[in-house]
């Protein structure tokens, strides 16, 4: 079984053991939030991991009703400029724990007297001795180039830090469920996912859309598609895919659409429209069946809660760019351009 396969099989027993690995510092953190009256959130992370944060950017607004910003580091380590981080949580969002320009955003929150929190997989990782507190991914070595248990080991403990901050009781109920609705999903998806990718062989590029909370699943699934197979795909919001970007689909071109059910279904079922009436060819991923009329659909369960219907999403991509590989005969786990660890500065 080639690494990435093995990984993307080891979610569901890595998320199952976050919650206890890190409730302590967890429930720390919060107390001082609440004592410092934080009502802010600088998110600073590079690729799989500003996904991560982008997710939490929604569920931080929705179920905090606090404006999260996706910090630009190079403004701190090429710019030499200060952020004034006034009554923020800074959290550095990192695999590795080694990005140096995530690390000096962390170093002048610290200046600040800012609360500062990393979200790496080593213990002992830059990150993780910078910030004041740490949340361990607890994901193992991820060998495989593209990221798949330490992605959504991310948006995990992103989702448990707001439950403990919020005390929402459909966020911490949903959240709970969601190791085995992973596990059930890599059972389910695996035959109807490999018998679409046969038709999807010979296409080099396409688009990943979704909204809201699945927004960042969208990129993250373009990221995925890109890196394993090679192919031209980028990620969009649904919302923005109308403004221009819908004028780059012709008649066949490849359109996967993430249609979460809920709040932002009417806008999914308005995008399948207009793929359907530009030709495009198109996989719709969704948890509800009055969704699923595209050219291919994929059917997951649905999670009962909004808040977690991405994690479903994220393992659908992910199987989406395991099945191709393993179709078209490519070792996703070499690359002679992508390194695992980046460090940006």
């Amino acid at each position: 079984m080639i690494n990435l396969e093995k990984e993307i099989r080891e979610q569901p027993a890595v998320l199952a053991s976050l919650k206890d690995k890190n409730i302590a510092v967890l429930k720390t953190l919060v107390e001082e939030i609440k004592e410092k009256n934080i009502n802010n959130v600088y998110f600073v992370a590079r690729g799989t991991s500003d996904h991560a944060c982008i997710y939490a950017q929604y569920l931080f607004g929705i179920v905090l009703g606090i404006p999260c910003t996706l910090g630009i580091p190079s403004v701190v380590t090429q710019y030499n400029s200060e952020i004034k981080f006034n009554n923020s949580l800074v959290i550095g969002v990192s695999q590795s724990g080694r990005a140096e320009d995530v690390n000096a955003v962390l170093e002048s929150a610290n200046r600040q007297g800012i609360t500062t929190l990393a979200i790496t997989n080593y213990e002992t990782s830059l990150l993780a001795n910078t910030a004041k507190y740490h949340l361990f991914c607890n994901a193992g070595e991820e060998k495989s180039i593209a990221a798949t248990k330490t992605f959504t080991s991310q948006m995990y403990l992103l989702a448990l830090l707001c439950a403990e901050w919020s005390q929402n009781n459909e966020l911490i109920k949903a959240l709970g469920a969601v190791p085995s609705q992973i596990d059930e999903a890599l059972n389910y998806l695996k035959d109807s996912i490999a018998e679409i990718v046969k038709s999807l062989l010979d296409y080099k590029e396409g688009v990943v859309l979704g909204r809201g909370l699945s927004y960042a699943i969208a990129l993250e699934g373009a990221l995925k598609i890109l890196e394993t197979n090679k192919m031209k795909v980028k990620g969009y919001p649904i919302s923005d895919f109308y403004h221009g970007p819908v004028a780059q689909l012709h008649n066949s071109d490849l359109a996967i659409v993430l249609a979460q059910s809920g709040i932002m279904e009417n806008d999914s079922i308005k995008m399948i429209e207009k793929l359907k009436a530009v030709g495009a060819r198109t996989v719709i991923i969704s948890d509800k069946e009055e969704l699923l009329y595209g050219n291919h659909n994929i059917k997951i369960s649905n999670t009962n809660s909004e808040f977690t219907i991405p994690f479903i999403f994220a393992i659908a991509v992910q199987m989406i760019a395991l099945e191709l590989v393993l179709a078209k005969g490519i070792d996703p786990d070499k690359s002679n351009v992508i390194a695992k660890i980046t460090v940006t500065k």
